[in-house]
């Protein structure tokens, strides 16, 4: 019998060019024995740009739904995702190889229910930069994201676009939540206020910036409705953690 990690993409038509690249990552992935992947993806609506970029492999999923940007995209995905686990995938970034085999022993070992890995952003000339507050490699105590979160004007130690997760558990709390932005923080939030989780210090995922991708746009961090999705977003990552019946232990 054949284990499965779901891997989840939310693509639209500015970003369905960097697909191919996504999965050249994919394939260059060596898992432990039995295992093997499924590349859920998902347009943000419903057009004909994103078709042609989509790989010819058994292992795709692809699918389409009406626009509502990725949070939405994302939790539709979660419909046709086979595996026990599931992986976080822009369609623009790239995952370096060894990636799904640390995440899944990470996710094996007792009590860790989440894991994330290091990021390096990818500059338009091919260059890369690091982040300057990784946590060091290991568990990562229940909490301790959030309070991170909080104390560093809403940037975490760990990127939720590393995330990789118990699929049982990402249903449980509802998938991505329902934000125009930051629903992936959400869901990482929400994990880390029931569960503990892993960080691996070796880099498991390419963040390629371009000016089309949704984070370098003007109504990003337009403040208003920055404060609003960073209040909603801890303002439930609190309520769950005061939900002693919801803690995680293994």
């Amino acid at each position: 019998m054949t284990h499965v990690i779901s891997v989840i993409t939310a693509v639209h038509g500015p970003s369905a060019s960097y697909l191919p690249d996504a999965y050249k990552s994919l394939l260059a992935q060596d898992l432990p024995e039995g295992w093997d992947w499924q590349w859920v993806i998902q347009e943000d609506g419903e057009t004909d740009t994103v078709t042609p970029h989509v790989p010819d492999d058994p292992r795709i999923s692809f699918g389409q739904g009406r626009h509502g940007r990725a949070g939405v995209a994302r939790t539709l995905a979660l419909s046709r995702a086979r595996g026990q686990f599931i992986k976080v995938l822009d369609a623009d970034d790239m995952l370096t190889p060894g990636t799904l085999a640390r995440d899944l022993a990470a996710l094996q070992r007792p009590g860790i229910c989440w894991a994330t890995s290091r990021v390096l952003d990818l500059l338009p000339d091919g260059s890369t930069v690091g982040f300057d507050q990784d946590p060091p490699e290991g568990p990562i105590e229940r909490g301790a994201v959030l309070e991170h979160w909080t104390a560093h004007d809403f940037r975490a130690q760990v990127h939720p676009a590393t995330l990789c997760a118990r699929r049982d558990l990402v249903l449980a709390l509802g998938g991505w939540m329902a934000l125009p932005a930051s629903e992936d923080t959400g869901l990482l939030m929400a994990l880390d206020a029931v569960s503990r989780g892993w960080f691996s210090a070796e880099t498991g995922l390419l963040y390629r910036k371009w000016p089309g991708q949704s984070t370098s746009q003007a109504a990003h961090v337009q403040e208003g409705e920055r404060s609003a999705r960073m209040a909603v977003v801890e303002a439930r990552a609190r309520a769950l953690a005061a939900l002693g019946g919801w803690r995680v232990e293994a």
